[in-house]
This record gives structure tokens, C-alpha cells and sequence, in this order.
């Protein structure tokens, strides 16, 4: 017999979500100590509880899960999973229809509001980064721009971005490739529309990528685009974008990752995505075969803003609040982005790491 802990570690579930699947009937523990309460499982409960673990990483609900377990043989189950992913895309088609009808209205009714003059600029931003290889055999992560310097604003507008590449071999230019596509931006005549721009340039990027990373290659990808008063983003993967504003931290991109969508969505504890095996498995990349298309926001850009650029080998590595006073730290952006890789190599820099700071 198992103890719960050890049914946990062979299962990749959580001993809180082994404890709710029992309460539920879904996973009920061969036995359970009349006196101490302690539960233990069977040997042969692991095939099951694997598979309830990689259901629930596909997002499966919970009643559906233990329709699908419940059933006397893996064709029938496999038909029950099938029919239920088959409704999954039936629902998203929907929803997308939704969707592109709501953003060409909303697209629509911002040209009839006052416009904003993207050729004033709020004021000269300056910019610093920092990026290592840590402890990886090769550097995947790569930063725009790539010198530290007093970041003049060309025809109104100033790009800044991450990558964070993935592969071997020859993979270890894919992301640098990414970055040279976004930087025609900085060069090219100003644009009506510059969102379109630098989504159809994250398009253009992940063209690049893809022609020559190999199968197992790709990179994220997170830019900063000021325009005027006015900050773009785009984002794909799980590097990430921050704003700091009167001393205050705000996250504003979400990482592309197949648990956080499953948090998002209540289908998946946080203490259930610690263990997850996919918990580091993006769900959208530059890369071949993936969903590229990025997340896009804009918001208000004004003097004395910051934004923040990281790889996952900053955010990942140091604890939140660490990572929040460091980047609402007083000083210039060299002096910033030079306390956070100190606090990466102090924590042992097990990843790539890169970090733009930015401030308007």
C-alpha cells in the first residue's frame, strides 16, 4: 500500500486534489485508518490516477472525467473523450464567430472617438538590459535593443522586446531572428493603424522562426511599442511585461501555458499546476506548428512610467515580491536592470535569463 504522499509523487497529483477526487468518489483511497484518518492506495489505483491527472491537464471537468474512468473498456472511454472534445471546438467556433463580429464593432467605434496624437511623444524614454546565459550549456535569450544606451524615440515611436528561445543546435538563433524581424519596425515610415503593425510584425517574426527553427525549436516573444502617448504590447509565451506607475506593480501580460489557461479557467488549483508534468508546456509560441498569434494591449503611457521585459529565467526564478520591489526600486533603468540579474545570479541562475527595463 501506498501512503498518500507517495501516491502523490507516483501520480503527479496533489495530496489536496487526491483528497477532493476521493471526496468526490472520483479516486477513493483503498483505505483510510479509522483512528488517524490516514489514507493509503492501492498499487494498481496509479494507472487510474494518472490518467485523471493528464484529463485534468486537457482541461476536462471534473463529471466528465469520472464518466470516462467509469467506463468498461478504453474504447468506450475513448469515444466519451472524443465526443466531449468534439463539443470543446464546436463551442470555441462559436465563440470566435462572437468574438470577430465584437472587435470589428469595437474597431469600428474608436474612429469615430477623439483621436490621440501618436506623434507626441510623453517624453525621451531611457532603457538598460541585462541577459546571461546562467547555468544552460547555450544562450537562447535574447533582448532589443542589444546595447545599453539613452533610447531616442524614432519618428515617434520606440521598440523593446524579449525572447526566449527553445531548441538545440542551430535553434540557438531562432529567437535573435525573431528579434530582427520586430526591429524593422523602428525603421519604417509611421503607420495609421501601429497595432496592426506590430501584430502583423509578430506575424512576419514567426514566419522567420518557423523557415528555420527545427521541430523542437521556437522562442516567446514580448514587445514594447511606444507610440506617442500610447503603449503597445504584444505578447506570446510565458516571458512577461510589468508596469510600474506611482509606485505601484502591474503585470500585464498572461503566460501562454496550458496550466495557466486551466487556472484561469477554475479547472486547475494552483496547487494542482505546481506539480503538473505540463506546467512549463506552452501553448502558443513562435514556433513550428504552434499558435503564434499574440496577445495585443494598449494602455496609456505618461513621464515617469516604467514597463518591464522578462524571461521566464527572471520571473520564474525569483519569488514575486523579490522581483516587485526590485523592479518598483528608485534609480535608472542600468541600475534596476543590474539589481535583478544580481538577485538571478544570487539565486543561482538555473535558466537564461533576460530583463528590459524602460523607463518613459
Amino acid at each position: 500500500m501506498l501512503t498518500i504522499g507517495e501516491f502523490a509523487r507516483e501520480t503527479g497529483l496533489t495530496a489536496k486534489a487526491l483528497r477532493l477526487y476521493g471526496e468526490l468518489g472520483l479516486l477513493a483511497p483503498a483505505d483510510v485508518d479509522d483512528r488517524t484518518g490516514y489514507r493509503r492506495y492501492a498499487p494498481d489505483q496509479v494507472d487510474r490516477a494518472r490518467l485523471v491527472a493528464r484529463l485534468r491537464s486537457a482541461g476536462v471537468p471534473l463529471r466528465r472525467i469520472t464518466t470516462i474512468v467509469e467506463l468498461d473498456s478504453r474504447e468506450a472511454a475513448a469515444a466519451e473523450l472524443l465526443s466531449y472534445w468534439r463539443q470543446v471546438e464546436a463551442d470555441t467556433a462559436s465563440a470566435r464567430d462572437v468574438v470577430a463580429t465584437l472587435v470589428s464593432q469595437m474597431r469600428g467605434h474608436d474612429t469615430t472617438m477623439e483621436s490621440i496624437d501618436d506623434t507626441t511623444a510623453t517624453a525621451e524614454p531611457r532603457s538598460a538590459h541585462r541577459a546571461g546565459q546562467g547555468a544552460r550549456s547555450t544562450q537562447l535569450d535574447e533582448v532589443y535593443p542589444h546595447v545599453h544606451r539613452w533610447a531616442t524615440q524614432i519618428r515617434g515611436q520606440r521598440l523593446f522586446a524579449v525572447a526566449d528561445g527553445v531548441g538545440v543546435g542551430d535553434d540557438a538563433g531562432v529567437s535573435a531572428a525573431a528579434l530582427d524581424v520586430l526591429a524593422e519596425l523602428d525603421d519604417a515610415d509611421p503607420s495609421p493603424d501601429p497595432l496592426e503593425a506590430l501584430d502583423a510584425a509578430v506575424g512576419r517574426a514567426a514566419e522567420a522562426v518557423t523557415s528555420r527553427a527545427s521541430a523542437k525549436g521556437g522562442t516567446t516573444l514580448t514587445a514594447l511599442l511606444l507610440v506617442g502617448e500610447r503603449a503597445l504590447i504584444a505578447h506570446v509565451g510565458d516571458s512577461r511585461a510589468y508596469a510600474v506607475r506611482d509606485g505601484g506593480l502591474e503585470r500585464l501580460t498572461r503566460d501562454h501555458t496550458v496550466v495557466q489557461s486551466l487556472i484561469d479557467e477554475g479547472r486547475l488549483t494552483d496547487d494542482e499546476a505546481r506539480t503538473d508534468p505540463d506546467r512549463n508546456l506552452l501553448n502558443r509560441a513562435l514556433a513550428p506548428g504552434a499558435a503564434a498569434a499574440p496577445d495585443l494591449a494598449v494602455r496609456p503611457a505618461r513621464p515617469g512610467d516604467r514597463f518591464v521585459l522578462t524571461t521566464d529565467g527572471v520571473h520564474a526564478v525569483l519569488e514575486p515580491r523579490h522581483l516587485a520591489e526590485l523592479l518598483v526600486a528608485p534609480g535608472a533603468p542600468d541600475d534596476v536592470a543590474a539589481a535583478v540579474e544580481a538577485a538571478v545570479l544570487a539565486a543561482g541562475a538555473p535558466d537564461n535569463y533576460g530583463v528590459v527595463v524602460v523607463d518613459v
